[in-house]
Parts: C-alpha cells; sequence; structure tokens
C-alpha cells in the first residue's frame, strides 16, 4: 500500500536480525517513525546518523534518510514500508486495516502535514495551516469515534498507529497549534505518545524543539500544494502532490516505451458462452439485480451496473475470463401494486418494464455478457432446489408471525410497502425490512406508528404461520468463511463493517416466505399458498439468469476453486449478500461458489435532495439520453463523484464545471491538439521522435499515473482511477506548453525537429489515454483511436502485468481525421435542465395572479422574514450572495447526514436551508414555494 517502497522493492527479503543498518537524520520527521517502530518491535540494528546533505546510495542523488540497508545489499527507502518490514519480521504481519491505514497516511495525511509544517515553521501562519488539516482530521476524528479499541486496528498498538502518530507528532504536540476539539484523535494520539519509543524517537530526532527542530528539513524541501487522492478535483483546485521520479525509473521508462508494440499480445474476441478456462484468471462478476417494477435513476446506475461494467471492461482488456450478468428482480408485492396501477398482469408489467430497463443500460453503454430476468423456469427450479437442500439438512424452522395487513388494500404487506418510526434509532422513515439511518433489520411489526406506503392508512397485525432460515444454526461457518473472504479479498470498508455490526449483534432466524400471490412457489405441502420473501429468492437470480445464459452454469457458480466472485451493489443491500445469501449457500452445501469481493458504494442524492419520480425531481435513466448531453458524458461524471466513502449528491453546476474543465480543457484539448499538430505541420505522419530529458521525464511521469491507474482498478477504486486518467492528460498540457511545439515548427531545423518530438510523444500518450477510458467512457475512448487509426493490439499490450507505456504509433505511422471529443455545456443548457428536472413548478399564470401591482408594496423591512407568497424584484447581487450560502449550507447538511447527526442538528439546518433558498428565490425575482407546502402528508 506504500507506493514509494514498491516502485523499489518487489519482495522483502528475509534476513537475519543485527544484520541490517538505519540511516537517519536529525530534524527529519519521517525519521520519528522509522526509530519508534524499531523500539517497538525490538529488532535489532545499527543505526548511524548522517547529515541532510549526505547521500546514504551514492549512484541515487534523490534519496534520503530514513534508509534500511538489508545484508544482500538493497535497500528500502519508503518510511512506511520501513516500518512495515520491521513489523514483519518481529512477527506483527499486515492486515487488510493496517494496509489501508498507512496508504491513507502516505497519499492523503503525510501531504496535508508537510504543507502544514512549512507554514507554521518557515511563514508562521497557524491558523492557516490548521486549516490544511482541516479535513484529514475531521476524516481520522470520525473514524475513531466509530472504534471501540484503543487503538486504529485493535487494543494492542500497530503499524498503522505509529505511523501515523509520528506524522502529526509536530504538530499536535504543540499545544498552540488549534485544531478544535477531537476528542477521539486527542485520546489516541496520547495512548500512542505514552509508549516509551514514541517518546524516545521523538526525542532523538526533535531534541525537544518541536516544528522548529525541522527547519533545515523543511527548507530543502518545498511543499506542493495538495489534497486527497481519493477527492473529487476540478481544474481551480490544487493538484495532487507530485511523485518524485528517480534517475533510473526515468531510464527504465523510455527505454521500455522506446521498443513499442514487439511483443504485443493478439486482440481475442470474446466468444460465448464464457465458461472458466484452466490457468486463467475467472471472474464472475453479477451487478444487484434492479427492482423491475422502478426506473432506474442515476444512483441506481452508479451503485450497481455502471460500476460493475467499467471493472467488467477493465477485466476484459487485462486478459481475464471474465462474465458479467445482470436482470431485472421481478417477484413480489411491488410488481403486484404496479400492475394493479397500470391495469396490467404482473408479468405484462415484467415484460414491459424488463425491456425499458434493457433500452437504459444500452443506452448507457452498459457492456452486459447477459442481461436476464427472474421470472423463468430455471429460478423456480433452483430457488426450490436450495429450499430442499436446507429443510433436507435442518436449516429451516417453522414458526407463526405477526404480520402487518392493510385492510384497505386487502393484503398483506411486503416490507418495502411499510414505513414507520425505527424502534431503535426513531428515524422516522425506516423501511419494514431495515432502517437506511442505523442499517439495522427490523420486523415490520416493530416499527412505530407504521403506515402502508401504498394508501397511507394504518395496517392491523394479523398471525401466519412461515417457515424461517436458522441462521444461528449457520453462524459459525459463516464467521469462518467470513474472516477468509475479507482477509482475502477486496470487500469495501462500509461492506466490512455493516457485515460485522450484523454479526456483532448476533443472528437471529431469517422468515423465508410470505403470504402473496407472484413470486417462486414453496414447494412445501404445508405452505403451498406462499411464495419465497425476495431476499430468499432474488440473490437466487444470479444463479438462474446464469442458467439462463448457458446450461453450464454450475462450471461458474459450483466452483469455488477456480472462480473469483465479484459482488457490486448499494449498501443497503450488503447485508443480504454478505450474511443472507451465503447462509442459503452454506446451508445447502453443493460446493458453491461464495462472494470473494464485495463492493458497496454510498448513497448518490439529487443536488440537497432525493430522487423522485412521482415528484419528477432527478434525472431518471430513461430521460438522460434526452438531454441532449452524450452517455460518455454521462458515464464521466457519475464515475467522477462515484460515492465510496460518504454520500455524494449530483449537482447540473457541477456537472458543467467537470464538463468544462477535466473533459473539454483538459483531456479533449490535449487529445484534439496533438492530433492536430500532427496533422497541420506533419502532413497525417507521426514525425521522428528524438528524445531527450524532457521527453523521457514525461514518459516516466505517465508510466507512473499508468501503474498506479492499474493499482488502484485492481483493487476496484473505480473513482481514483479516473484522476489517474485526468493526471496524465495535464502533464500532456504541461509538457506541451513547455515546450511550444507551434512556435518551434516555424523555427530552424533543430527546432522543427524538436516541434516533431513533442508532437510524436504527444500523441503517443494520447493512444494511451484512449487505452485507459475504455472502461469509463467507451465511445469516447474507440473515436480518440479511430482518429489515430491505432493498432488494434495498443489497448491490451499497455493495460498488461503492472502497466506499460510504449511507443504505438512510431514515426511514419499515419493518422486519421481528427476532430474535437467534447462539447462545452452551456450556462444556459444547464438552467433549463435543473429547473426541468427540479420537480412540479408553479403554473405561471399562479404567479402573476399573486404578483403584487407595486414594487413599493413589496419591499421587505431590514432583517424581516420574507412572506413566501409574495413575488418581489430581482436582486442580482443578492442573489449572487444567497447562491454561494445555499451551497455552503447544502454542504454543511450533506456532512452531517454522513456524520449521522442527531435528528434534531440536521432538522434545524434543514430548516437553515429552506429559509436561504426562500430568500434566493425572492432575491432571482421568483415566488418562492408556499410555507404550506412544507411537510409531508400525512
Amino acid at each position: 500500500s506504500d507506493f514509494l517502497g514498491s516502485l523499489f522493492i518487489q519482495e522483502r527479503p528475509k534476513v537475519t536480525e543485527g544484520q541490517m543498518k538505519l540511516y537517519i537524520a536529525d530534524g527529519t520527521p519521517q525519521c520519528v517513525k522509522v526509530l519508534a517502530a524499531l523500539e517497538l518491535t525490538g529488532v535489532k540494528c545499527e543505526i548511524e546518523a548522517v547529515s541532510h546533505e549526505e547521500r546514504v546510495v551514492p549512484h541515487l542523488s534523490l534519496l534520503e534518510s530514513p534508509v534500511l540497508l538489508l545484508p544482500d545489499g538493497q535497500h528500502l527507502f519508503s518510511p512506511n514500508s520501513i516500518c512495515q518490514y520491521l513489523f514483519d519480521i518481529s512477527g506483527q504481519k499486515a492486515t487488510d486495516a493496517t494496509n489501508e491505514w498507512l496508504e491513507w497516511e502516505a497519499t492523503s495525511l503525510q501531504p496535508a502535514v508537510l504543507q502544514s509544517l512549512h507554514m507554521v515553521a518557515l511563514q508562521g501562519k497557524r491558523v492557516e495551516a490548521a486549516a490544511v488539516m482541516k479535513e484529514p482530521l475531521k476524516w481520522l476524528e470520525q473514524s475513531l469515534s466509530k472504534k471501540n479499541s484503543s487503538f486504529l486496528t485493535a487494543e494492542a498498538v500497530s503499524v498503522a498507529d505509529v505511523v501515523l502518530w509520528a506524522a502529526l507528532y509536530p504538530l499536535l504536540s504543540d499545544s498552540s497549534f488549534d485544531v478544535g476539539e477531537l476528542r477521539s484523535v486527542r485520546g489516541w494520539f496520547e495512548r500512542v505518545g505514552d509508549l516509551a519509543a514514541c517518546q524516545a524517537a521523538a526525542n532523538r530526532v526533535l531534541h525537544g524543539k518541536g516544528v522548529e527542530a525541522l527547519k533545515t528539513f523543511l527548507q530543502k524541501h518545498p511543499a506542493t500544494q495538495t489534497q486527497r487522492r481519493d477527492s473529487p478535483t476540478n481544474a481551480t483546485e490544487a493538484e495532487v502532490a507530485e511523485h518524485v521520479i528517480t534517475v533510473e525509473e526515468i531510464e527504465e521508462a523510455a527505454q521500455i516505451w522506446s521498443e513499442g508494440l514487439k511483443s504485443s499480445p493478439a486482440v481475442t474476441e470474446r466468444k460465448h458462452p464464457v465458461l472458466p478456462q484452466e490457468g486463467k484468471r475467472n471472474v464472475l462478476l453479477p451487478s444487484a439485480l434492479p427492482y423491475v417494477n422502478n426506473v432506474p435513476h442515476l444512483g441506481n446506475l452508479i451503485g450497481c451496473v455502471l460500476s460493475a461494467d467499467v471493472f467488467a471492461r477493465y477485466g476484459r482488456l487485462r486478459g481475464w475470463n471474465l462474465l458479467y450478468i445482470c436482470g431485472t428482480d421481478e417477484y413480489g408485492t411491488a410488481t403486484e401494486n404496479k400492475a394493479r396501477e397500470e391495469g396490467l398482469t404482473p408479468q405484462e408489467i415484467c415484460d414491459k418494464y424488463h425491456a425499458i430497463h434493457a433500452d437504459i443500460y444500452q443506452w448507457f453503454q452498459i457492456d452486459f455478457d447477459f442481461f436476464g430476468r427472474t421470472t423463468t423456469k430455471q429460478q423456480t427450479e433452483i430457488a426450490q432446489d436450495i429450499f430442499w437442500r436446507l429443510h433436507e439438512r435442518g436449516f429451516l424452522l417453522e414458526d407463526t408471525v405477526e404480520q402487518l395487513r392493510c385492510e384497505s388494500c386487502q393484503r398483506f404487506l411486503a416490507d418495502r410497502f411499510v414505513e414507520g418510526e425505527c424502534p431503535h434509532c426513531r428515524y422516522p422513515e425506516a423501511r419494514g425490512d431495515q432502517c437506511d439511518k442505523c442499517g439495522r433489520l427490523i420486523n415490520a411489526v416493530e416499527l412505530r406508528n407504521p403506515q402502508c406506503k401504498v394508501c397511507k392508512e394504518t395496517p392491523v397485525i394479523c398471525s401466519s404461520k412461515h417457515l424461517f432460515l436458522n441462521l444461528p444454526k449457520l453462524e459459525d461457518e459463516l464467521e469462518q468463511w467470513l474472516d477468509k473472504s475479507t482477509s482475502s479479498g477486496d470487500w469495501t470498508l462500509n461492506a466490512r463493517h455493516i457485515t460485522r455490526s450484523w454479526i456483532r449483534d448476533g443472528l437471529k432466524p431469517r422468515c423465508i416466505t410470505r403470504d402473496l400471490q407472484w413470486g417462486t412457489p414453496v414447494p412445501h405441502e404445508d405452505y403451498k399458498e406462499k411464495v419465497f420473501y425476495v431476499w430468499f429468492d432474488a440473490p437466487i437470480g444470479y444463479l438462474s439468469i446464469t442458467a439462463n445464459y448457458t446450461d453450464q452454469w454450475e462450471k461458474w457458480w459450483k466452483n469455488p476453486q477456480q472462480v473469483e466472485l465479484y459482488n457490486f451493489m448499494a449498501k443497503d443491500n450488503v447485508p443480504f449478500h454478505s450474511v443472507v445469501f451465503p447462509c442459503s449457500l452454506l446451508g445447502a452445501q453443493d460446493n458453491y461458489t461464495l462472494v470473494n469481493h464485495l463492493i458497496a458504494t454510498e448513497y448518490l442524492n439529487y443536488e440537497d435532495t432525493k430522487f423522485s419520480k412521482s415528484r419528477g425531481v432527478g434525472v431518471f435513466g430513461d430521460m438522460a439520453k434526452d438531454t441532449g448531453i452524450p452517455s460518455d458524458v454521462w458515464r464521466f461524471y457519475l464515475l467522477y463523484l462515484r460515492p465510496e466513502g460518504q454520500d455524494s449528491a449530483f449537482s447540473w453546476s457541477d456537472m458543467a464545471l467537470k464538463n468544462n474543465s477535466e473533459l473539454l480543457n483538459n483531456l479533449g484539448n490535449f487529445i484534439n491538439r496533438a492530433g492536430m499538430f500532427v496533422s497541420k505541420f506533419f502532413d497525417g505522419c507521426v514525425p521522428e521522435m528524438l528524445l531527450n530529458e524532457d521527453d523521457k521525464r514525461l514518459i516516466a511521469q505517465v508510466r507512473w499515473e499508468l501503474k498506479q491507474y492499474i493499482q488502484l482498478l485492481d483493487k476496484v477504486r473505480i473513482r481514483d482511477a479516473l484522476k489517474c486518467i485526468l493526471n496524465i492528460s495535464r502533464h500532456g498540457n504541461q509538457y506541451m506548453q513547455l515546450n511550444e511545439p507551434w512556435k518551434k515548427i516555424k523555427g530552424g531545423d533543430g527546432d522543427r525537429r524538436r516541434a516533431g518530438t513533442v508532437t510524436g510523444v504527444s500523441v503517443n500518450v494520447a493512444c494511451l489515454l484512449s487505452a485507459v477510458l475504455e472502461p469509463y467512457m467507451p465511445s469516447v475512448s474507440h473515436t480518440i483511436r479511430q482518429q489515430l487509426q491505432a493498432p488494434h493490439t495498443c489497448v491490451s499490450a499497455m493495460l498488461q502485468n503492472t502497466g506499460t507505456f510504449i511507443c504505438t504509433l512510431p514515426a511514419g505511422h499515419r493518422i486519421g481525421a481528427v476532430s474535437p471529443l467534447f462539447q462545452k455545456l452551456e450556462n444556459e443548457q444547464i438552467e433549463v435542465l435543473r429547473k426541468r428536472f427540479g420537480g412540479q413548478q408553479p403554473e405561471e399564470e399562479s404567479v402573476k395572479a399573486k404578483a403584487p401591482s407595486s414594487a413599493a408594496e413589496t419591499k421587505p423591512s431590514a432583517g424581516a422574514v420574507h412572506d413566501a407568497s409574495v413575488n418581489v424584484n430581482a436582486d442580482p447581487e443578492r442573489a449572487k450572495q444567497l447562491t454561494a450560502l445555499v451551497a455552503e449550507q447544502g454542504n454543511k447538511l450533506r456532512g452531517l447526514k454522513a456524520q449521522k447527526a442527531d435528528k434534531s442538528v440536521i432538522d434545524d439546518e434543514v430548516e437553515k436551508l429552506l429559509q436561504l433558498k426562500k430568500q434566493l428565490s425572492l432575491a432571482e425575482g421568483k415566488n418562492p414555494e408556499p410555507a404550506a407546502q412544507k411537510g409531508k402528508k400525512k
């Protein structure tokens, strides 16, 4: 997880204690963590103090202490790698949790710390420095506050504690450095600091002088404006700290680049059916099944099918043998109700909406191997087979349960058609099966003040006999499997947390039958009037959809030795995929393939509210294509703000900004200029390239970003990998601006040759961009390669192994016609779309009818609360100020929701936001919504 260490040594060698030598320098902050780790682990090692000017490794001029010399002559240069190595050989092996903390420290915390240290030590700007640390410390506070352990990963101190503590020590040990209360951070910081090893390390390096001791080091290491690698950026924000490229990396990158496409792999066409193959990486990738009765909105798309599509396309480019399947989940009360609403049978509703889903996904270029459905013969056969196997092995229980029945609708209510107050956290809009706020499972009868979501009447409680999956009986086997899967696979943090909270609370028997008509019938004679509960039945749809794709489906689903299973979903689906469905398959005892990697997103909201088809709020899949915005741009923006660590919100103004800055001015500008220069200055043929140091450095920088892209996507960090693509084109734009080929082409022979080299290198970077864009923007990727007439093998060649940036368009290669890739999104266009998808607007006539006879009658007094029914003259300046205040308040509110703040606090901030929006409407000369419309109808 520590990027720098991996560049220099690929495998840690085994050495005997006492044979190593550690070089340190006074006043070098990174030495604190290494010395503390050495003391804590008890590893025997010679220590030698060197000056800041002294080269520890003679042939590498850029390297400084700390450096660990190993007995075989190799070196470890990265402080985090050294710390991890010391813990490893002392018997304290790395875990997923410690690796994640070390990665966060290296990519997010350390750059912010370095910038803050510069401000404090060299500029005396303590307030500004504290502001730089605000975001990383806030994130650390939130993480620590959720833990029950004394340290970051356990009750005992780990390498993660040492590394983070040492990074923060120069700042947090200074009592005058004010970063707020931060109780959890302060408590943890003091616990680690009380360790004698940590105190001794800090004293040895800083000599009790704190930040003052770092001045010499800081003067030699200029701070780069930084921000977290995993947070969105735009063209006006500070860029991520640059990776320091060594001389060796530069030469190696240039050498590999010059070798070209000589030994590129052949392009293999996909042949159906895709089946597991010996000796290949076999990846089974089902995306969570969307409900058939709903038209998917943007949040549904990014949470499941779009994220899975990026990974599927990437895996195929990497040469994996991959099967991507999905389909519509078609059984249940929701379908019955939708059929009644539209005057159709349930099957007709399924047929209608299945086609709508398929059309939407086709427009968004979702490249399924097969898109099926659950209303099939195979679904019934496989679900009933699993049921009987569970029954025969004693994993089912019978019990009489109380259910909610709506007398008005004359039916038992499915869990998702009941809403009320959560019995655990008092959230007022909890569903009948789960609370979205606290995440806990609920029996619908436990809800306080329940309501039928169809007719809003209060349901009554009735008794009915049902079958239950005996989860407690399977708990031990489940925990053994979970330990193995979560330690060896890539599970997102929210998936781990949600699953563990379920296990921690203790598993209870889970009902698997329902009193409905539309569903997979229960084959037991005593329950022939019932159907399977959707969360027992629906995940089995993955198996049945695969069985509809190929009669050899068991080669995927009963082959855990050869198959890796990835699941993509939103966080509310996690417990059913990590606990309930695995228990069904474990209990069936039929060698089923279980999930290895569980990838869950948070929620995507729309502006400052939720998507609502009935209220006309938000963009739904069938509407996106009518906006005039290409599907690739939609894909890009949704993936750019993919809600990975916390909820995020779609914003029209932000979409326009990202399109115009990142796509048009950054990515499109670079690719178009590179191609146009070849066409205009070199008659459409790639010119000869004579590389100098600037060219080689660019090639090395691009190669490093490519390697990061592959490392990140291998770990399913989709949003972060997209930033690497934008960094590549940013490097390319800077390279062009620095070398100015449009000027040099007008000079002498030397200048013309230089212009040719810069143009040739740039058009090859553009070709690489087409490769890395393929999973994200497939049409744009194809268009770039078409314009460049790039070889078919270029994409797979550059994405093999750890990433290889090579010259795919050699001198003499002829490109095709070049044209712009993106169009600007104009403010007027965005405003039209914002209004169109912002909900039902008051009628123009009613606004006019309410308009006063004169402006004088409506002029509010200073500080007065505006009457919501009054329209006033527009005030553009005031509107501008209020727009900024509304945006700021919206961000504050989203932050509180992400932190799961008390409802009373959130309600207060919601009220403030509503008042600001009213004032904004008045300042814009519009009629704000009447106050009487606020709140929900009961």
